[in-house]
């Protein structure tokens, strides 16, 4: 019986199985997946199989990145296709005993450095404050207190939106303001919260403490799905940003993202040293941590040009 079409060959299994061993996240893994069953299926429609893994050459990987670019990948996809098929065959190499890796070859397409667009201060509290509690309406249905706590620790604490979906209750530290988030790789990291996302944290307590959720539920962001409480989804959390990006600012290309820049922009736009943003941000390398100095000297550009008579 031949396997499903979106079933991935026996090599990439193994290699989707040494990922979860080394504690890969599910997104990871996911992406990693969808990049190699396009990859495999790629040359299965051309009659070579799984078991041509071994056979491949330097110009098979440039055959598949032309295909791609026929098809209007953006350098950014077929750099992240290429990083994938690179891995996997690192992988063979390895651990197969495969003598080498083509993709390795094959140069990555240059990416166009693309500064993000940053909310300023004035903007983030005026979305996060648009967010709004009003006495006898912290009833969960409504939502709003939970959502609003999503939007403080997204600025406030600068996580990323898998990071605040997996939050646990037991990973909060209520007294001295401090959560234990686990980050990629699932390395785990101590960030501290402020006095906005502590109130609005004991608020959404209070309100999920009357929930009819099971009480091994340990997630600390809830939803309610086909009639049992779930944990709240890395999508939903990006549903959530956008809804309220759209109707209070307008913006619907606003994501979890775009508060995690906007707190390490504004962190160093006040003073803060990069290697103490660094560690807030769980970034392994200083080197990701320093496009935030980009973004402020082009800021500080913009107000020079616009301010100075001799710009």
């Amino acid at each position: 019986m031949k396997p499903p079409p979106d079933s991935p060959p026996a090599a990439v299994d193994r290699f989707l199985a040494s990922l979860r061993l080394r504690n890969a996240s599910p997104n990871t893994i996911r992406g990693y997946r969808t990049d190699l069953l396009a990859f495999s299926g790629y040359f299965a429609a051309r009659g070579a199989g799984p078991a041509d893994f071994a056979n491949f050459t330097r110009l098979n990987i440039r055959e598949y990145m032309a295909d791609g670019f026929a098809r209007g990948h953006s350098q950014a996809t077929a750099a992240r296709r290429l990083a994938s098929v690179r891995a996997f065959f690192d992988f063979l190499v390895r651990e197969e005993g495969l003598a080498a890796n083509p993709a390795r070859l094959v140069a990555t397409p240059k990416i166009p450095k693309k500064l993000p667009a940053v909310l300023s201060t004035e903007d983030a509290n005026r979305l996060i404050d648009g967010i709004v509690y009003r006495e006898g309406r912290d009833r969960f249905p409504n939502k709003i207190v939970r959502d609003r706590l999503i939007f403080e620790l997204l600025y406030g604490a600068g996580l990323r939106a898998n990071e605040l979906a997996e939050l646990n209750t037991g990973d909060i530290d209520r007294r001295d303001r401090w959560l234990r988030v686990r980050g990629k790789g699932r390395k785990e990291r101590q960030v501290p919260y402020g006095p906005n996302a502590a109130a609005a944290l004991e608020r959404y307590l209070r309100v999920r403490e009357r929930l009819q959720a099971p009480r091994e539920a340990s997630a600390l962001l809830l939803h309610k799905w086909s009639g049992s409480w779930r944990r709240l989804t890395v999508r939903s959390v990006g549903g959530i940003v956008k809804k309220y990006a759209l109707a209070l600012n307008g913006d619907p290309s606003l994501h979890p993202h775009s508060l995690r820049h906007a707190f390490a922009t504004h962190l160093l736009s006040e003073g803060a040293d990069l290697r103490a943003i660094q560690e807030l941000l769980g970034h392994a390398n200083l080197s990701t941590t320093q496009r935030y100095t980009r973004l402020s000297l082009q800021k500080l550009m913009e107000v020079y040009d616009a301010a100075h008579p001799k710009a």
